[in-house]
């Protein structure tokens, strides 16, 4: 990251870029809908402690890897001390009691934090629009949305409100936003990085991960946020390396399986996202790997397996009986569904969905990625899912989101990659996913992709202002 690397040769002071950013989240978070709190002042105390480190260091090399960079967390993560909401008007009151461990992890690097960005409610839907905060909207039209869960993370990213974000993804909500926002996101293996202390990691379906503009400060922060704990319920494979080594070295030849036909039944590839693909699809094939076609490894019948685990899921975050009626319509509705199933009920839909990887994953191993599209249509505007009643919203989402959420159910990794704008200037993301273990692949290719088709260049309008 070159921001890390200013600081650390004392070109940049920790102090006058976090001020930099603070200016500017006071003048454009009202019309991003980034940030949900502002942690100004913590900011601040935080970025001078960085720069009396900084200053009274030896070795630079010795010092963190991410000191006096600023780096948001998500408004779902606990910060010890900081204002935390969920997304939800139920816990406007809350203050972290604990830090979570990816937020104890990226203190150690001596990152700065700037504030929680916005989140939908309890992080349930793809897009975020909640009853706490603005809106978030992609910083390429301020019309539409940021995508959801970590929209906020990723609003404040692209429009330059933050150089990186941390940001989590239990069924897309990484690769979702970073698709509309025109970044890079990686939703790592399951068990790569932890998600506790109070958070559980039952089904396994969700993971943090970094969202950055470029792959190499992806890999920084996930090299950062990489650090199995105690008492995690699952472990991903050991990797070799740093991810950042494999930012830095040719992927080889590869062998990558590709797929737009969506797993929802109904869903349509909006011919923007099918252009996306295909030019993906050849510049692939002009770096020299082997594309074929992905024979059907997970089936339409498997989508009502995920949506009643969602559901139940949705009932994980405790909610008092009296203030159950400030809760949004949707997550209601999904809280409906998921006390409505029963325990055999919860049991059967993981076994099913457990058999059917069984058979899947020996079709997906023998390639060393799978490229999708990562959304089926295009940046959708403001209210476009939030507008409608709970069946038609959720009706939306699926087909908003049809390749996401395999690869939560799986646990392998996946990222988005920004390479392909539309003719009205919205960023239409590509998804590669991995073998489980295999991020640094993934980072590798896609550095190899940035290097053939930079995307830095490009910055939304409110950029300049």
């Amino acid at each position: 990251m070159r921001l890390a690397a200013a600081i650390r040769s004392r070109e940049l002071s920790p102090v006058e870029v976090t001020e930099h950013y603070l200016d500017r989240i006071e003048r454009l978070n009202p019309r991003l809908g980034a940030y949900v709190t502002v942690t100004a002042e913590r900011a601040l105390e935080d970025a001078a402690r960085a720069e009396k480190r900084l200053l009274e260091a030896g070795d630079p090399a010795d010092l963190p890897p991410l000191l006096g960079v600023p780096v948001p967390i998500k408004d779902l993560n606990m910060v010890s001390g900081v204002r935390m909401t969920l997304g939800s008007e139920v816990f406007t009151g809350l203050s972290g009691f604990a830090d979570d461990n990816v937020v104890l992890l990226l203190r150690e690097a001596g990152s700065v934090l700037l504030g929680k960005t916005s989140t939908p409610e309890f992080g349930l839907p793809c897009y975020t629009e909640n009853a706490v905060a603005p809106p978030a909207r992609t910083p390429w039209d301020l019309g539409r949305s940021a995508g959801g869960s970590s929209g906020g993370a990723a609003a404040a990213v692209a429009g330059g409100l933050a150089p990186v974000a941390q940001g989590s993804d239990g069924g897309g909500s990484i690769r979702i936003p970073s698709s509309v926002c025109g970044l890079f996101g990686i939703k790592p293996t399951r068990g790569r990085i932890s998600s506790g202390p109070v958070v559980p990691d039952l089904f396994g379906l969700a993971t943090n991960g970094p969202i950055a503009r470029t792959v190499r400060d992806a890999a920084l922060l996930l090299d950062v946020m990489a650090r199995p704990m105690p008492g995690d319920l699952y472990l991903a494979p050991p990797t070799e390396g740093t991810y950042l080594g494999a930012a830095e070295r040719p992927p080889g030849r590869l062998r990558i399986a590709r797929s737009r036909e969506p797993v929802v039944p109904g869903a349509e590839v909006h011919p923007d996202c099918v252009a996306a693909y295909e030019a993906a699809s050849a510049l692939l094939e002009e770096l020299g790997h082997e594309i074929v076609e992905l024979p059907q490894v997970l089936g339409p019948d498997l989508v009502p397996l995920f949506e009643t685990l969602w559901g139940v899921m949705a009932t994980i975050t405790p909610v008092e009986p009296e203030r159950e009626h400030l809760l949004l319509p949707l997550t209601r509705w999904l809280r409906e569904r998921g006390n409505a199933t029963s325990a055999p009920q919860v049991f059967g839909a993981h076994a099913m969905l457990q058999a059917a990887l069984r058979d899947a994953f020996p079709v997906m191993n023998e390639f060393d990625a799978i490229l999708h599209p990562t959304l089926a249509q295009p940046p959708v505007p403001i209210g476009y899912f939030h507008d409608q009643e709970p069946e038609e919203n959720f009706r939306r989402q699926t087909y908003f989101t049809p390749f996401c959420a395999p690869y939560n159910v799986s646990g392998q990794p996946a990222v988005n990659v920004p390479l392909y704008w539309n003719a009205d200037g919205l960023p239409i993301g590509v998804m590669l996913a991995g073998r489980l273990g295999g991020e640094a692949t993934l980072i590798s290719l896609s550095a190899q992709l940035e290097e053939a088709r930079p995307w830095i260049g490009r910055k939304p309008p409110i950029w300049n202002e």
